[in-house]
């Protein structure tokens, strides 16, 4: 489920830049994740299940198309880019709990 929060209101590139405020995904249970992206009076929220994060990108391009909305294609690329962090981050931990209990196991 993507869900989209705000009001539209026109406003200057510099402005828009300097505004936005990004949230880390954020865990909302063990299966679901949310990305959002403060944008001035805007406010988008995409809430995602683990594993189908391939939807979450079509939606952000879907979004970024959509001229009804101040989502933009540089919003979609800092989404996209916290996503892949965020997907980092979970591969390290992996890596990290599969090394110590390698090491305890020996």
């Amino acid at each position: 489920m993507f869900v989209y929060e705000g009001c539209l209101a026109e406003k200057e590139f510099a402005d828009k830049v300097l505004s936005r405020i990004l949230r880390m995904p954020v865990l909302v249970n063990s299966a679901k994740r949310q990305l959002v992206l403060n944008k001035g009076t805007e406010k988008f929220i995409f809430r995602y299940e683990s594993g189908r994060e391939d939807e979450l990108l079509d939606a952000l391009i879907e979004q970024a198309k959509d001229r009804r909305t101040q989502f933009d294609w540089f919003d979609a690329a800092v989404l996209s880019f916290k996503l892949t962090q965020s997907l980092i981050g979970q591969a390290d931990e992996l890596l990290d709990e599969n090394t110590d209990a390698q090491i305890h196991a020996n």
